[in-house]
């Protein structure tokens, strides 16, 4: 009997995404942020926090996209054409972001630079949560062919879903800059991540009584008895979260709020998750049905569980080495 090696994929698929979304969703915070700076100094010393580390967050990005390809080639071939304009927006604006980030150093136009450092930043982050909204709300599918048009993710939830996102990676932002700044900086930081945690918590509670009534899959998995009682735990955990971020802002705590705003993150994928599988594609099509042959699979896993440890590694040290408070005129760029 040959092993079932689906669930792995997914595994890997979910935890590229996640880490993605994670590492590289704080400095694409960062950059959010940077035009409502202090003052130019500041500014300067959030560009060091994140100097270090920014690139080396996309390889995450880089290993959903290849998994999703390789392992469930069905679901590739019909999520990309229901969100191809956003995700052509969303490397445009990462590209962008990159130039911005290396030119700003060596122009003498730095002030266009950092807007545009900006900018690339908030393009980005929308058109990911515009990917979000879009795959939450479900891919319309006809056969094994994606059957909608190509505006299929302009759509007031999506619009919402990427607003949210916003507000998401730059509360993640706000909160790295507390743990890796001091100062007036990081005050500033701490009434930018309270402010961002209040939209945050809107957010989630708009998508919480939004999603179960626009997908009856999403209300039937979450309120039909007993997962009303088993699945209450994940809302009453991302409410205490909510609590002990804003204590901890208010305490002085330094890596408390960052830790907690991943936190916060985590419990919202852990919610996608529950309302969204064993799907892939919303809500048509599962992980078994997308999924690649079997001896595909096997072969492709020899290299993944290679390349994947590597990566963690490699990503560990990065932070590692790069670990401490980044003062004024201390970059690492």
């Amino acid at each position: 009997m040959a092993l079932d090696i689906v669930p792995l994929w997914a595994g890997i698929l979910a935890l590229a995404v996640f880490m993605y979304v994670l590492l590289d969703g704080f400095v694409l915070g960062v950059g959010i942020l940077s035009p409502f700076a202090p003052d130019d100094a500041s500014r300067d010393q959030m560009m060091d926090s994140v100097a270090p580390i920014w690139d080396g967050n996309q390889t995450w990005l880089v290993m959903g996209g290849i998994a999703l390809l390789a392992a469930f080639p069905m679901a590739f071939a019909i999520i990309i054409p229901a969100v191809y304009f956003p995700i052509l927006f969303m490397l445009i604006g990462l590209l962008y972001r990159g130039v911005a980030f290396e030119f700003r150093h060596m122009s003498t136009r730095k002030h266009f630079w950092n807007w545009s450092f900006h900018a690339g930043s908030l393009i980005a982050t929308f058109a990911q949560g515009i990917v979000l909204g879009t795959y939450v709300q479900g891919i319309p599918v006809e056969g094994r062919h994606f059957s909608g048009g190509s505006f299929e993710w302009a759509t007031p939830f999506a619009v919402l879903t990427g607003l949210g996102l916003i507000a998401g990676y730059g509360l993640l932002g706000a909160c790295w800059l507390v743990m890796k700044t001091e100062g007036e900086l990081q005050n500033w930081a701490r009434g930018k991540a309270r402010l961002l945690a209040l939209g945050v918590a809107a957010f989630i509670a708009m998508v919480s009584v939004w999603t179960p009534l626009i997908q009856p899959q999403i209300q039937r998995r979450w309120f039909a008895w007993p997962n009303l009682l088993l699945l209450s735990p994940v809302p009453v955990i991302t409410l205490a979260l909510f609590v002990w971020l804003l204590r901890a802002l208010k305490s002085g705590r330094e890596a408390t709020p960052f830790l907690l705003a991943l936190g916060l993150f985590g419990m919202c994928y852990l919610g996608l998750g529950i309302s969204i599988l064993p799907m892939i594609v919303p809500y048509s099509v599962t992980l078994w049905a997308a999924a690649s042959s079997p001896k595909s699979q096997a072969f492709l896993m020899i290299g993944t569980l290679f390349l994947l440890p590597i990566i963690v590694a490699y990503t560990g040290w990065s932070y590692w080495v790069f670990r401490g408070k980044v003062r004024a005129g201390e970059g690492y760029h």
